[in-house]
């Protein structure tokens, strides 16, 4: 072994975690592979959004979404590398999907681009000095060890949910119960046929412990998704096309390549603005709203992910937790300033844990790979949602195996962690479900009478979750 392959291995704890180089490699593929659709849909979202003066991030007057694409990609891949190189943990980092939304259409309706990617500038920065005071760490440590695993397995379940979801296998119905299979109730497109043989493929695979299972799932599916679309022509995904491919068209022939600068971006954000245009309470819920949903769907992830690959301690702990939580924090901050949203630690880092990955490494990887994707954008978009959703539904079945940790006889616990598991995905949450958890916890530990085994951080994060769902009342009440 050479030196600096050693140094490598030193670094990163390869050996010590009882991973491998190409390990490593292979999960950060994955993770990438899984997640680059956020280079496609945050401009989607952003880009295509009008802020109070109706006016469009890029150029003011037509959706730049190129532009921001390459924004996306550029932030994601800094954030992604410094949590690996940093955390060294096989995390990576993006724009949040749900955040850049709330952005959109709650932040940016009441104020400009400027000033709404200022707020979330700000968010960021104060949740960097809660992780340097040491107040974010205190609170992840304080929570009950089964509701950790709780959230991992809600995590497991939601993620699988949204691959469902993505592919078009569940679908949301106008009349009737709010959800079905495939179109009205019956499999019957070329897309999903796509997807159901990726499904069962990658889970043969992963029952037989291929090496690259999820990874090969990924790009199999692909492969078939670009014949089956030159074969049957099924076309996009509309309303008056359900039965075409979500997301993107799978199809080498619109492939162009085309380079925008990234960093144009950096210029077009105003911390303080928003306090002048809107009331300062207002102001205020906004970066509280921010503040809770990031704080908690990252908690979240590195617990889940994080037991998935088997770097939770016996005391329920992380490694580096303080040093995963900062970057993190600084992804708040940067994808502020960057114009492109709030980036958090993503959940579909589990497709590179699933494939093998221990370490920052993989994050290395994950992060160059979207470096590159600022000019191989198109490439990215050839991956249909019904390609990468196996992978997600995949590792959702593996978090899930953790809740064999939970003691089901055990009321004052189990009912916590059941709204924790089934929050997530219902209200399609990660914040909402850590919010039913925490405070049906404490609830019952205080009507039994064991308010003493709480924490005292717990309290004070149980009555900020009551705030954080009580915010559209207190909106209403104050005339907001």
């Amino acid at each position: 072994m050479s030196d600096t392959r050693i140094a490598i291995d030193r670094f990163f704890a390869i050996s010590a975690r009882g991973s491998t180089v190409s390990r490593e490699v292979r999960g950060g593929l994955a993770t990438f592979f899984t997640m680059a659709y956020i280079v496609v849909l945050n401009p989607i979202i952003i880009a295509n959004g009008t802020d109070v003066d109706k006016q469009v991030i890029g150029d003011g007057t037509t959706p730049n979404v190129a532009l921001v694409a390459a924004g996306t990609a550029f932030v994601a891949g800094v954030l992604t590398i410094l949590m690996g190189v940093v955390g060294r943990v096989p995390f990576a980092m993006a724009a949040g999907l749900g955040l850049n939304a709330f952005v959109t259409f709650n932040i940016a309706s009441v104020m400009t681009w400027e000033e709404a990617m200022g707020l979330v500038f700000l968010e960021g920065v104060i949740i960097a000095i809660l992780v340097l005071t040491g107040l974010r760490v205190a609170v992840f440590h304080a929570i009950p060890a089964q509701l950790k695993t709780a959230i991992s397995v809600g995590i497991g379940l939601f993620i699988a949910l949204i691959g469902f979801v993505d592919a078009g296998f569940v679908r949301r119905v106008p009349a009737g119960p709010p959800l079905e299979m495939g179109i009205g109730g019956t499999l019957t497109s070329w897309p999903i046929f796509v997807f159901v043989v990726g499904l069962l493929a990658t889970a043969a695979m992963v029952a037989r412990k291929v090496k690259g299972a999820i990874l090969i799932g990924i790009v199999g599916t692909t492969v078939l998704a670009i014949i089956v679309e030159a074969l049957t022509k099924s076309g996009r995904f509309s309303a008056q096309n359900p039965g075409g491919w979500q997301l993107n068209l799978p199809s080498l022939s619109d492939l162009t390549f085309d380079f925008h600068n990234p960093l144009v971006l950096f210029t077009e954000f105003d911390p303080f603005g928003a306090f002048s245009r809107v009331s300062v309470v207002l102001a205020v819920l906004f970066v509280f709203t921010l503040l809770i949903t990031d704080f908690f769907d990252t908690m979240g992830t590195i617990v889940g992910v994080g037991r998935q690959a088997n770097l939770i301690q016996e005391d329920g702990t992380l490694p580096r937790t303080r040093e995963i939580l900062l970057v993190d924090s600084i992804g708040a901050a940067a994808g502020g300033a960057g114009s492109v949203s709030s980036n958090t630690t993503y959940i579909e880092s589990a497709a590179g844990v699933g494939e093998g990955a221990r370490t920052g490494l993989a994050s290395v990887v994950t992060g160059a790979l979207f470096l590159v994707a600022i000019f191989f954008a198109p490439l990215v978009t050839v991956v249909p949602y019904e390609a990468a959703a196996p992978a997600l539904i995949v590792v959702g079945f593996l978090m899930m195996t953790a809740i064999r940790d939970i003691d089901w006889n055990d009321f004052e616990i189990a009912i916590p962690a059941f709204l924790t598991i089934v929050v997530m995905p219902f209200t399609y949450s990660i914040s909402n479900g850590i919010g039913a958890g925490f405070i049906t916890y404490v609830l019952i530990k205080l009507v039994r009478g064991k308010s003493r085994e709480i924490h005292p951080l717990l309290w004070g994060v149980t009555i900020l979750f009551v705030i954080y769902f009580a915010i559209g009342p207190i909106r209403a009440l104050l005339g907001l």
